[in-house]
């Protein structure tokens, strides 16, 4: 049995942060950073049946096209993705009457659509871009213990001898390859960059020293097997990572709005956004 401490539950039943019952749920799951953006993804849904939200983790789960779909905003950075991505796991995994686990586990879809910067020149804003897989920079899964496959290893090995001055031990996720076939067969590709801020760790000085002041032009320089870092953004390391680690799938679909390398800002950021939101309903 799980302990009250390790699995939260409010008054009525749902769980902590997400303030979620079981049924609220869809298996097929499209994770946004910000809160607003729920609003946008489901206004193309044919009905919304459940709207609830606490604090930045909104949820709207509808049907279109008689699939029924769950959209939940994630808010910023990976240490929000450990809390949706256990909690859901949670949601689907866990009887919460015995508080423990189910015989028979289910294995959720889950897409984010979130914006990023490319670090490739050739890659031009306004770019829809699939993470075939992601390099996390961060310390979530110093956590946790993973699997990792022949390939992410491969990564793994040539990123800490292309980053030696590192400080921790960058981990790597990959794509569903279901996901990636169904979704993103016709999308550009490539390794995305998880970093743990948006100012020094993703290589930006406005007012501070930055340990590492070339980020980017190392990013932009790294090559493995014919793949290379095309983007750099804030969670999708983590939801690959996890989404491996609990047998889910999940892909990341990248809105480019920035160009680090060229130094350059869309002008029409908000048309890139529901392109890519578009784009993944149109085929979930």
């Amino acid at each position: 049995m799980i302990a009250d401490s390790e699995l939260i539950l409010n008054a009525d039943g749902s769980i902590y942060h997400l303030n979620l019952l079981p049924e609220d749920l869809a298996s097929t799951i499209i994770f946004v950073g910000d809160p607003d953006r729920v609003a946008e993804v489901s206004k193309y849904f044919d009905h919304i049946e459940v709207k609830k939200g606490k604090r930045e983790f909104i949820t709207h789960t509808g049907q279109l096209g008689g699939k029924r779909i769950s959209v939940i905003s994630t808010g910023i950075g990976t240490d929000n993705i450990d809390i949706v991505f256990n909690e859901i796991d949670a949601l689907v995994n866990v009887d919460f009457a015995t508080r423990s686990l189910k015989s028979q586990l289910t294995s959720l879809d889950i897409i984010r659509i979130g914006t990023s910067g490319s670090i490739q020149g050739d890659i031009k804003m306004g770019t829809i871009l699939a993470s075939e897989y992601a390099i996390g920079f961060d310390a979530l899964m110093q956590y946790y213990v993973k699997h990792y496959s022949e390939d992410e290893q491969d990564i793994q090995s040539a990123i800490m001898q292309h980053f030696p001055d590192i400080r921790l031990t960058p981990y790597v996720g990959s794509a569903s390859k279901r996901l990636l076939h169904k979704i993103a067969q016709d999308l550009p590709k490539g390794i995305t960059m998880t970093a743990p801020g948006f100012y020094a760790p993703q290589g930006r000085s406005v007012r501070s020293i930055n340990v590492f002041p070339d980020l980017i032009q190392k990013a932009n320089s790294f090559r493995i097997k014919g793949r290379f870092m095309t983007n750099l953004e804030m969670e999708t390391a983590g939801i690959y990572a996890l989404a491996n680690m609990f047998g889910h799938h999940a892909l990341s679909i990248n809105a480019i709005l920035a160009s680090r390398v060229n130094d350059s800002f869309s002008a029409k950021p908000q048309e890139i956004i529901d392109e890519a939101i578009r784009y993944v309903l149109d085929r979930v």
